[in-house]
């Protein structure tokens, strides 16, 4: 059980703000849409998840509004023990911006998130009930820099699991129309009975072939607490035209 919700927990961040565990308080524009097709891996002395395919969907459903869903198929491998696969437990949240960004104050947000127990928990593949992610997103730009961060609690009922804060700062930088890089620090509480508390540092980026298509990476590792090295790669498009950076 603290395998499972230490996987499950390190795999809804890393859905949180692809391709990095920060997120931002920038909901997709009204009448927009955007799907990301993707794949999430984390290695622990626990065991290894691989959550892919997974496919991601955000709406514009109103001004500064943003309905998100999830759906992955999980892969787990814990150590000393057998290789389980399915569908595992579906994400589903909204984002909302209530500050908007001026030159002189920042962007602010919240973008609350169930993970409904869609998955079997007895194979290791759900978390056995549904449970919550309550955080509070800020973001701020100049020129081609922007940085964003925040933090919150996730709400965990699951035999074995704990409730536990959430937290991460990323800056990031537009190379050119087409290449952005960016770097964080985000830090998770323990998560379950016999997990550790951590903090991680990740690298990446997007590369955009064209205003609608983008190619997301990134890969990190723990430098404090319990060992994780975790990695993203997926695809994006937004439609029914270019709505801003990923």
């Amino acid at each position: 059980m603290a395998f499972v919700a230490a996987m499950l927990g390190l795999a809804g961040e890393a859905q949180a703000g692809p391709p990095f565990l920060t997120d931002d308080p920038q909901p997709v524009d009204y009448g927009h849409y955007e799907t990301y097709l993707f794949s999430t891996r984390d290695g622990s002395n626990t065991g290894n998840s691989i959550v892919g395919p997974a496919i991601e969907f955000n709406a514009g459903i109103l001004p500064n509004v943003q309905f998100h869903v999830a759906a992955p198929y999980t892969n787990m491998w814990p150590n000393g023990g057998p290789f389980v696969g399915g569908y595992g437990d579906t994400e589903v949240g909204v984002k909302y911006r209530f500050l908007q960004e001026t030159p002189q104050s920042p962007q602010v947000g919240i973008f609350p998130m169930a993970e409904l127990a869609t998955g079997n928990a007895s194979s290791g593949l759900g978390n056995g009930v549904t449970w919550y992610r309550l955080p509070v997103w800020v973001q701020k730009s100049w020129g081609p820099w922007t940085t964003y961060g925040g933090g919150g609690w996730a709400l965990n009922s699951a035999a074995g699991a704990r409730n536990y804060p959430f937290g991460g700062w990323l800056i990031q930088r537009d190379l050119s129309s087409k290449f952005t890089l960016g770097a964080e620090v985000f830090t998770q509480g323990s998560s379950g009975v016999g997990s550790g508390a951590f903090t991680v540092y990740n690298v990446g980026g997007y590369y955009n072939p064209t205003p609608q298509f983008s190619v997301l990476f990134s890969i990190g590792h723990s430098f404090i607490g319990a060992q994780q090295a975790i990695s993203y790669f997926g695809f994006y498009y937004t439609f029914p035209r270019a709505a801003g950076k990923p």
